[in-house]
């Protein structure tokens, strides 16, 4: 079983909203970007979200709908052992210091987990959050989570009120 190495964190200095997943599967690894595997839903899911047809973009066109947007990107899991891309099967994970967001972004209101092994993992990590900061667990963007896309994009649409221009 190899050991996986997470990609940085995306976000402007006045980032508002975080979106936290676990670790991006093997596809993302590979290409080195967010959510590249192609039956992963979360560009349609924000873009749901947001109003905007991310999935369509480029994938820089993206990030940079992200930034003006106030949107940041990283994980929970800096580095596991995995064999493929399941979250069931982390082993051995170190943690990205996702505590340090509430100090390294002043603008930050609220830290979304894409997921129940990034909710698990990050509520752990950030503890009782302060004053001001929402904590909001999400259905998984994954293809691996059998819920409709209907039904994730409802959850997904409580990130509307913290992403509108």
């Amino acid at each position: 079983m190899s050991v996986k190495a997470g990609l940085p964190p995306i976000a402007r200095p006045d980032a508002r909203l975080f979106l936290l997943g676990s670790l991006p599967g093997d596809a993302s690894l590979a290409a080195s970007r967010y959510y590249a595997h192609p039956t992963n839903q979360f560009w349609r899911l924000l873009g749901l979200a947001v109003n905007e047809e991310l999935h369509e973009l480029e994938y820089d066109a993206r990030l940079r709908r992200l930034a003006e947007r106030r949107i940041g990107l990283w994980d929970v899991i800096a580095s596991a052992s995995r064999r493929g891309s399941l979250d069931q099967a982390i082993r051995d994970a170190q943690h990205n210091r996702i505590e340090h967001l509430l100090g390294d972004f002043p603008d930050l209101r609220a830290i979304a987990f894409n997921g129940s092994t990034a909710s698990s993992i990050g509520r752990k990590l950030i503890g009782e959050p302060p004053a001001g900061l929402t904590l909001i667990d999400l259905p998984s963007s994954s293809a691996a989570n059998t819920k409709s896309l209907a039904e994730k994009a409802a959850s997904w649409s409580r990130l509307r009120e913290l992403v509108e221009p």
